[in-house]
């Protein structure tokens, strides 16, 4: 890849400060991608942002916005050989803007892990231990955790002095009571394999939560919240009070709602029918569920605004899978109102939740006797930031909250160690 940028400094810079450093890098980093965003802690403000994909490819992309004085989105493609040459693309990046990673204002380095297990119950300073932890639960999030600790040792090669923060997906929900987390399975078998429910976009549903308790004016101690978090990846949790009770995620990202390519919920014995009938291999069948399931499965797209506009052309196709999917996320509002016993708000977040009318009008549609309704006007105005859907004086809150995973995760580890600076 052909580039003038300066090459990227890999020591702090010598040049004496006058403030606490407050900045926290944020590295999101997938099988073949890392995604990253640079804030400073002290006013909570965004100072870049980037993305590195198809890594490993000859067509790999860089994407750098630099978000303070007005900067304009860089592009440039050519082979980004591995994360290593991935994450020195990027640290180019910001050097170009004077944001380079030898800045004394760095405080520490956040990085997105998805399983957790059960013991990452908060953000984690990152040590050989944590390493070894995290490497042992790649049996559970065989798509995740390798890229994640990938991430993690190219960042900490580029910086060692720095400290590197683990924030867990999963960590969010280890609040949930046993009755919730365990699945109703043999005792010793499921503790000898780590069987139970672990949940994830807990980074979301943490940042959301709180969000909703101050749109509504109020302590996250005060509320009772279902939040639904709807991507190409969704699930749904039961916050009382702050800490989470359910969550529609398990053991894997795989359990819960209708997502983009996942199936979410469904009789465990499928597997073996397909499997003893279809003839089907265990990978086989784990790539139906995950890949080749759920919208994508039902009527051949995954993208919520494609299958609206196949149902407005009278697709019944699209029209079946679009009713798939409303049915079983008001199941799991349903199930969450009771697990609950009181509900404060309903939040909608993530790329549907915040973009989709049709998907927030239909899925509480019939549910006005438990509270539940949205002002046809205010829920088709798109952006605006944290607001209300549901009608003045409504008895439960109907919100759109957008979610802010990378501000979660900097909150997260500088909390964690900005007192010691």
């Amino acid at each position: 890849m052909s580039s003038a940028r300066p090459s990227p400094a890999t020591t702090p810079s010598d040049e004496p400060r006058s403030t606490p450093p407050a900045r926290v890098l944020v590295l999101n980093s997938g099988s073949s991608s890392v995604k990253y965003q640079l804030l400073d802690m002290s006013d909570s403000s965004r100072l870049a942002s980037g993305l590195v994909e198809r890594i490993g490819e000859r067509t790999s992309l860089v994407r750098h916005t630099p978000l303070v004085s007005g900067g304009e989105t860089r592009e440039r493609t050519g082979p980004v050989a591995d994360h290593d040459a991935a994450l020195k693309a990027m640290a180019e990046e910001l050097a170009a803007d004077g944001l380079g990673l030898d800045s004394p204002e760095l405080l520490a380095i956040g990085h997105r892990v998805v399983h957790g297990g059960k013991y990452f119950t908060e953000p984690t300073v990152i040590d050989e231990r944590v390493l070894s932890e995290i490497e042992r639960l790649i049996p559970v999030a065989p798509l995740h955790n390798p890229a994640n600790l990938t991430g993690i040792r190219t960042a900490t090669a580029l910086r060692p002095d720095l400290p590197q923060v683990a924030v867990f997906d999963t960590a969010f929900h280890t609040t949930m009571p046993e009755s919730a987390a365990r699945y109703a399975i043999d005792v010793e078998t499921a503790d000898a394999h780590r069987v139970r429910r672990y949940g994830f976009h807990g980074t979301s549903h943490a940042y959301v939560s709180r969000a909703t308790a101050r749109l509504l004016g109020k302590a996250p101690e005060e509320v009772n919240v279902i939040v639904l978090h709807l991507g190409n990846g969704a699930s749904a949790s039961a916050v009382r009070a702050g800490r989470c009770v359910d969550t529609s995620m398990g053991l894997t990202p795989l359990e819960g709602l209708v997502m983009g390519t996942r199936s979410g919920d469904m009789d465990p014995a499928v597997i073996f029918h397909l499997m003893r009938v279809g003839g089907m291999s265990a990978d086989e069948v784990d790539a139906l569920l995950n890949k080749r399931s759920g919208l994508v499965g039902l009527c051949g797209d995954n993208d919520m605004r494609e299958i609206r506009r196949r149902i407005s052309e009278g697709d019944e196709r699209a029209k079946l899978a679009f009713d798939i999917y409303i049915h079983r996320l008001r199941k799991y509002i349903g199930a969450y109102y009771a697990v609950l016993g009181r509900v404060d708000a309903v939040a909608f977040t993530a790329g549907v939740g915040e973009n989709s009318a049709e998907v927030r009008e239909a899925a509480v549609a019939g549910l006005e006797g438990l509270g539940l309704a949205v002002d046809g006007e205010r829920n088709a105005v798109r952006g605006g930031g944290a607001r209300l859907v549901s009608p003045e004086g409504a008895r439960i809150a109907v919100a759109v909250v957008p979610t802010d995973e990378e501000m979660e995760i900097a909150q997260q580890a500088y909390a964690l160690v900005g007192k010691d600076n």
